[in-house]
């Protein structure tokens, strides 16, 4: 192998080694301890440590990193204590998950070290958003963020570079090209010749780098590193190298010809490396032995503080309450001095005055910037806040989601518009499994709000006119808001971007530019799990949100003579439970109306909570109304039968008649 030393004192030669050596030698360790049964999984980056010790070599302790299963050596090389680790991967509490998640699935803001998921293209996306943070703060300052060749045909790796590139966003793109994808060979992954090539598509600049030249890494990244400090940029990294074990060590590598293996085993970079160390006269076969009693003493040491430790105990409150990150909710009253404006505006309003408000709020949008958003929402937005802070994103909804987070991560705070709700779907594994379950994990706020258009009733058709609040709120970790009036839809805007939680915001379309209220011009707050008592009765108890408010009213308007209570939730995720029973209680009907397709819906929750708590107070079964079980259709005359407007009064009738 041919190292190149020059420019290298000899002191980060020498650290270079011992860096390479300490994860080779826990690695070891561990592998007698899973045979053990003492850790339940691995997933060895034994022969591809010299990679993630000369990334991580190369950049300050404050430029983060984004490590995936075998970069080992990136944790320690930051100087991790190992019993730390050590109790991560037992479950312990001294991890960094609480025994919430595994191996190297966790990050460390202490450390600046975002980790993975198993869905492991979104982390890119995660860098991005991290290094616009740092772009928009003018810090000279690099991320760096690691994948496998087998994700470079995922989705989220190809709209990360893309957004990258656009943005010019200092990103050190790290491809370890192992040979393997479990047990997928290269050849059946992708046709072009090198990884590297895929960066000519995006315009950015693209290296092959010999993954297993410890010297040849540390120096070539080092360099790019200070140049990307200077003038950002993208750029790709291919390091070569190979997976010596299995994907996991359950995997074994049968799959791999003995040859291919023997031929990898004499590139081995810690081997080589130390041979090349002899023969310079840099190391001595006494210094090797110190380096490694030093090292088996830590290992050993920090061994027995983790296993000291006892298993972690279940708390059922702590875990309920480290799903989101608490909260110090401000309520801020509104000013006596109101206008008559519609929806749109009120949104429009509280989003620019929450731009005035907090500094590091930063919006993201298809066609929001100079062309205003397809609402016009931001319209004006770019004259008053410039093109950094309200920026248009290419169409790639899952890499902006994940970007967005990447905000959040490095301190700033980020409303996201996903032009209709119906096209969250291509964003909804980050959503759903990064943003979602970031603090319950390892404790890290996702200071994220996503705007969701939504909603039937305008011709729309499938693909622009669904509501789909029930795909977020079966999962914990994410807040639900659904305004049906300006007053409530500017206050909740504001208490959703104060809040560190992700929110998803929902906002029907049809409402938009139809209802108009007077409401304060000044910026105010209104709490979240509060629904609001619009009208009183004692026959039944009416519940809904969003459009089904509006049709539930017009209904008691031309039926005078029935005496219900209106509730309109606000918010579905939390959900005021409280004032559902109370109203329940009192009237012994309920009646659930959603413009949601039914089955599956917040209707049935709501009625399975019901029947568990106020059983004895019913006196009628509870009755749900939503939309068909189609899809939304585009013609008049079907869409208004898919609606459950006009079958709402039919169903009301029904019940308060039971």
């Amino acid at each position: 192998m041919n190292y190149l030393s020059k420019g290298i004192s000899k002191e980060k030669l020498l650290e270079l080694y011992r860096a390479m050596l300490k994860p080779r030698m826990i690695e070891e360790k561990m592998l007698i301890l899973l045979r053990q049964g003492k850790i339940s999984k691995w997933f060895s980056g034994i022969g591809q440590e010299a990679i993630s010790i000369g990334v991580a070599s190369a950049l300050t302790k404050d430029e983060y990193i984004l490590p995936m299963h075998r970069n080992l050596g990136v944790f320690t090389t930051r100087g991790i204590p190992l019993f730390r680790l050590f109790a991560q991967w037992q479950g312990k509490s001294s991890g960094f998950t609480n025994g919430r998640d595994r191996s190297f699935h966790f990050g460390t803001q202490e450390y600046k070290i975002v980790g993975m998921i198993s869905h492991l293209g979104p982390q890119l996306g995660v860098a991005d958003g991290i290094a616009l943070a740092d772009l928009l703060k003018k810090r000279q300052k690099v991320t760096a963020v690691f994948t496998g060749e087998g994700a470079t045909s995922e989705g989220d790796f190809h709209e990360a570079l893309n957004v990258a590139a656009v943005w010019g966003l200092p990103v050190l793109f790290c491809v370890e090209n192992n040979g393997y994808g479990l047990s997928t060979p290269i050849s059946e992954q992708f046709r072009c010749e090198h990884i590297a090539d895929k960066g000519k598509g995006y315009g950015m600049e693209a290296y092959i780098i010999n993954g297993n030249n410890i010297l040849e890494v540390y120096s070539k990244v080092n360099e790019l590193c200070e140049s990307i400090r200077k003038k950002p940029r993208p750029v790709l990294l291919e390091f070569k190298t190979f997976r010596m074990r299995g994907h996991e060590e359950a995997s074994g590598t049968k799959y791999v010809p003995k040859k291919l293996l023997e031929e990898w085993a004499a590139k081995d970079p810690l081997e080589n490396y130390v041979e090349y160390l002899h023969a310079q006269g840099l190391l001595s076969e006494e210094m090797e032995v110190e380096f490694k009693k030093e090292i088996i003493h830590e290992i050993d040491e920090n061994l027995q503080l983790a296993f000291a430790e006892g298993q972690v105990q279940f708390n059922e409150s702590k875990e309920l309450k480290d799903v989101y990150k608490e909260f110090d909710y401000q309520d801020i009253k509104p000013n006596n001095e109101t206008r008559n404006i519609r929806l749109v505006d009120a949104i429009s309003e509280s989003l620019k005055q929450s731009m005035e408000k907090h500094e590091n709020l930063v919006i993201l949008g298809q066609d929001i910037a100079d062309y205003g958003g397809v609402f016009k929402i931001t319209e004006g937005f770019v004259e008053a806040f410039g093109t950094d802070r309200v920026r248009n994103t290419p169409i790639c909804e899952s890499a902006i989601v994940s970007a967005a987070m990447g905000l959040s991560i490095n301190g700033m705070k980020c409303v996201m518009e996903m032009q209709f709700a119906d096209f969250v779907s291509s964003g909804f594994n980050p959503l759903v499994n990064y943003l979602a379950k970031v603090h319950y994990r390892w404790n890290e706020k996702a200071d994220v709000v996503v705007r969701m258009p939504c909603g039937g009733g305008v011709g729309a058709g499938p693909f622009h006119s669904q509501t789909n609040e029930a795909w977020f709120t079966k999962t914990p970790g994410l807040k639900v808001v659904y305004p049906a009036f300006p007053y409530d839809a500017k206050g909740l805007l504001a208490t959703a971007i104060n809040d560190p939680n992700p929110v998803l915001f929902f906002e029907h379309k049809a409402l938009y530019r139809s209802i108009y209220q007077e409401v304060p011009s000044a910026y105010y707050t209104l709490p979240f799990g509060e629904a609001a008592l619009l009208k009183e009765g004692e026959e039944v108890s009416i519940v809904t949100y969003g459009a089904g408010v509006h049709w539930a009213l017009e209904c008691l308007e031309q039926n005078p003579e029935i005496q219900a209570d209106l509730l309109d939730l606000r918010t579905l995720q939390p959900l005021d439970t409280f004032a559902i029973f109370e109203s329940v209680k009192k009237t012994g009907k309920l009646i659930i109306l959603q413009e949601d397709s039914l089955f599956g819906g917040i209707a049935s929750d709501i009625s399975a909570l019901v029947m568990e708590e106020c059983f004895e107070f019913l006196d009628a079964p509870v009755k749900r109304v939503g939309s068909l079980e189609t899809p939304v259709p585009f013609a008049k005359s079907l869409e208004n039968n898919y609606l459950p407007k006009e079958r709402f009064l039919k169903s009301l009738l029904e019940l308060i008649k039971y």
